[in-house]
């Protein structure tokens, strides 16, 4: 069963990360899909419907920020391996990468089966990987913070053209709720309602436009940023779960490591 989008990959190997005790976000820095499980470092998968040479140049591209990072696609018709190489041989070219390779196989009316075909190598073994990138702290470190700093998981991975909601989006629709909540607030009201440290400088930089200055250090809702509370109530409902309730109900009526169990 071929799939239409990458997408379509990613609930079913969130759902397989999920079950091995790993917490998922999707699109986290331009990668398709990060997994963070206790004290371990994350764990990167990237996405394409299929086995391809892209898709290789994109994980490798990864390993600067982990060194765990996996190619996920859909398994092909009668689980023959792509491009006319076998199983043993993609497996071997992924450990002379560095990289793990997941297969998922998509049924008509089953759910999707997800299989590890190889983890990334550790340098113990024969299949020695290739000299890898080198690694990049403040890349990791800056991953490490967008997941960290996000309240849910709002992204499928593998989407285009699609607005994602990252930590920064998803802070300045909290202070955003909050003044369509209570009207005209300051700076101060809001980072203690928040407990945002740097909302003053959101209200300041109005990087998306939903904030109007109305008086010395008070601030106001634009039509913007009430349009946005519509597009985006599935996150205001994880910080106010009533005013996003509210935000549904006019919008209506308007209607407008490496992968080892532990």
């Amino acid at each position: 069963m071929a799939i239409k989008s990458e997408t379509e990959l990613y609930a079913p190997v969130k759902a397989y990360l999920e079950q091995l005790g790993y917490t998922v976000r999707g699109e986290v820095r331009h990668c398709d899909l990060v997994a963070i499980r206790g004290e371990e470092p994350p764990l990167i998968v990237e996405l394409k419907k299929s086995f391809s040479i892209p898709l290789l140049l994109q994980a490798i591209d990864r390993l600067k920020i982990s060194r765990f990072v996996y190619v996920a696609f859909e398994r092909p018709a009668k689980g023959r391996a792509p491009h006319g190489a076998s199983w043993p041989e993609l497996r071997r070219l992924c450990g002379m990468l560095g990289l793990g390779m997941i297969a998922v196989q998509f049924y008509k009316t089953r759910k999707p089966r997800v299989e590890v075909e190889c983890h990334p190598p550790d340098g113990s073994g024969l299949a020695m990987p290739l000299k890898m990138p080198r690694h990049n702290k403040h890349a990791a470190g800056k991953l490490m913070q967008e997941f960290q700093e996000r309240r849910a998981d709002y992204n499928v991975g593998g989407s285009s053209k699609r607005k994602l909601v990252t930590a920064y989006r998803e802070k300045s629709l909290h202070l955003a709720a909050l003044l369509h909540t209570h009207g005209p607030m300051s700076p101060k009201q809001l980072r203690d309602l928040t407990g945002n440290a740097q909302a003053a400088s959101f209200l300041q930089k109005n990087v998306y436009l939903w904030f109007q200055r109305v008086a010395r250090g008070v601030y106001k809702l634009t039509p913007q940023g009430e349009a946005a509370l519509q597009t985006f109530a599935h996150v205001v409902e994880v910080y106010l779960p009533a005013a996003g309730a509210d935000r549904a109900d006019t919008a209506e009526a308007s209607q407008v490591p490496v992968l080892q169990n532990a």
